[in-house]
């Protein structure tokens, strides 16, 4: 519960804070905090999991530290740097919520969490980076590129899998997306499609859940065996 509250905590502070450098705060308590949650005893993958998870974000924290302090460093003196560093920056916060290209840790942490820690990287842990993206969001033509991206990597992806956490992490991915793109016309819209794609992700993984279904085998043999659960996923 402590180590929760202090995740809520983080994203609240990064998205409420007035300067960079409290929002880089805010997103290191956050990261600090979902590690513990990740590690379970019942678990053998999770400790995997949670030390990938800690390096690619450390990683990309030191890339959000450097270019806001370079970039405060550097505004008065030299202007032709403040683009270079604004793609360094989003960049790094793009890393951090998994989208494409930058995606290559996030199927293989969610293939080794517990669905309630899954549904927490799908859904909570994109807020902070989203919120702060959408704060920098100059470069119409390196977003662009990134949601292209997204939507072709995670479109091919996953056309081969078999696990249901891969399949959800490269929804997500396709997800980021659309979300990115619905930044660039209408927050408002964001908001909604957001709220919207987590009521969503809730309920599915609710069910994957309960019914403990781990591949596309394990679901085809509840959807044959439970027509409520087939209603469902057709709805």
């Amino acid at each position: 519960i402590l180590f929760f509250n202090t995740l809520m905590m983080g994203t609240f502070i990064s998205i409420s804070s007035f300067s960079w450098l409290s929002m880089w705060i805010g997103l290191e308590i956050n990261m600090l905090s979902f590690i513990p949650l990740m590690n379970e005893k019942n678990n053998s993958y999770s400790s995997e999991a949670s030390l990938k998870y800690f390096i690619v974000q450390a990683i990309s924290s030191m890339f959000i530290i450097f270019s806001i302090l370079f970039s405060l460093i550097l505004n008065e003196y030299m202007e032709l740097m403040k683009s270079p560093m604004e793609m360094i920056l989003n960049s790094a916060l793009l890393t951090k919520m998994g989208a494409a290209p930058f995606h290559f840790w996030f199927p293989e942490i969610i293939e080794g969490l517990s669905w309630i820690n899954t549904l927490i990287l799908l859904t909570w842990q994109k807020i902070a980076p989203m919120v702060l993206i959408m704060y920098n969001f100059n470069s119409n033509l390196f977003f662009c590129l990134v949601i292209l991206t997204s939507m072709l990597i995670s479109g091919f992806k996953s056309w081969n899998q078999t696990s249901m956490k891969k399949i959800l992490a490269f929804s997500s991915i396709n997800h980021i997306g659309w979300m990115l793109s619905m930044l660039m016309f209408n927050q408002s819209m964001w908001l909604f499609y957001f709220s919207f794609y987590v009521f969503v992700n809730i309920c599915l993984i609710s069910i994957l859940s309960k019914f403990e279904i781990l591949s596309i085998q394990n679901l085809f043999n509840i959807l044959n065996s439970n027509k409520s659960i087939k209603l469902f996923f057709f709805l």
